[in-house]
């Protein structure tokens, strides 16, 4: 294998991992063990954001193929921790994930010791299955609200 290319398996699980992401609607977020959880991998959070920290830049160079997914096609910024955090990384790295969440129009609040937080009773997003393979089955309404109120109980 060359250098710095991914195993079938690596690939897979990033491919699977970035596909479910892409689900994620605009102005909402996810947690990186509920992504985790929905690819039927609930051991393997951190894994999830692996996949995020290596996900390549889109290319700006119109002679230069795009890899298939990359920061303009999966909405990295639609995943934060367990708690609603935006995990810290590098400097200005959290200020970045804050602005692009608050482009769509999530309400980004900061503590006093500078970490951002979101709401996820307000922004969450937790479906007990990704909706590409939910196909067409509706719910009552007493059913959603169930759905949410188990969501929340599993990510306190």
């Amino acid at each position: 294998m060359a250098p710095g290319a991914r195993s079938e398996e690596a690939y897979l699980w990033f491919s699977t991992v970035c596909e479910a992401i892409q689900e994620i609607p605009r102005g909402k977020v996810t947690s990186y063990a509920h992504i985790a959880r929905l690819v039927g991998k609930p051991q393997c959070p951190r894994q999830v954001g692996v996949c995020l920290k290596h996900l390549p830049a889109a290319s700006t160079d119109p002679g230069k193929p795009q890899p298939r997914f990359n920061d303009s096609n999966v909405p990295w910024q639609r995943v934060i921790n367990a708690k609603g955090g935006i995990s810290p990384r590098g400097p200005s790295g959290a200020s970045r994930h804050a602005a692009a969440l608050r482009a769509e129009g999530v309400e980004v609040t900061q503590n006093a010791m500078g970490e951002f937080y979101v709401d996820f009773g307000t922004y969450g997003w937790f479906p007990a299955m990704l909706p590409s393979e939910a196909g067409e089955v509706e719910s009552s309404s007493s059913e959603v609200e169930e759905e949410v109120a188990d969501a929340a109980a599993y990510h306190t």
